[in-house]
């Protein structure tokens, strides 16, 4: 994709909810904005903390999981795209792709779209584990939470992977 293709006209041409979560908005707030007149990058990361913890609800592993049940959703690795930036108040929407899932992890990608233009502003590659807190060690996901994530990664299954899935950083030397 690039910069001037528009990420919602491309939702909008075939990337249905099935294809995508949607895993929520939000407004890029004053006191997120740098020196340089845009989104700092450590306020992606907590935007899309948001759209993570959007997912975590859907499963049924959000906060209220973690104090009942003493377990939780651990961030094992992530990667961020920065690829067009974002201005204060923009509108910002995120999409979810769980890319793959076994019992005890899930692999996603989000994108960020900027709402006013429609444009892919940035994407966060995730891998996630079930932890036991009270062990502090990965642990299956208990059945019911076990079948929505299968359930998403079933709905999800033979799709392309999207774009911000499995980069790696490095200088390109010719």
């Amino acid at each position: 994709m690039t910069k001037d293709t528009k990420a919602l006209d491309i939702i909008a041409a075939g990337w249905s909810a099935r294809e995508w979560f949607d895993s929520g908005t939000l407004n890029v707030r004053p006191d997120w904005i740098d020196y340089n007149g845009h989104m700092n990058v450590g306020y992606y990361l907590v935007a899309f903390d948001q759209a993570t913890e959007r997912l975590c609800e859907h499963f049924g592993v959000g906060e209220a999981y973690r104090h009942e049940s003493d377990a939780g959703i651990f961030v094992l690795e992530a990667h961020v795209t920065y690829d067009q930036e974002v201005a204060e108040g923009a509108p910002l929407q995120f999409r979810t792709r769980l890319v793959d899932c076994d019992a005890k992890r899930f692999h996603i990608v989000h994108h960020m779209i900027e709402g006013n233009e429609g444009y892919l502003a940035a994407t966060n590659e995730l891998m996630c584990m079930h932890v036991d807190l009270t062990e502090k060690r990965g642990t299956p996901f208990p059945e019911g939470i076990a079948e929505k994530v299968s359930a998403l990664g079933r709905a999800h299954s033979g799709l392309e992977h999207p774009h911000g899935t499995g980069r790696a950083i490095g200088i390109r030397r010719k």
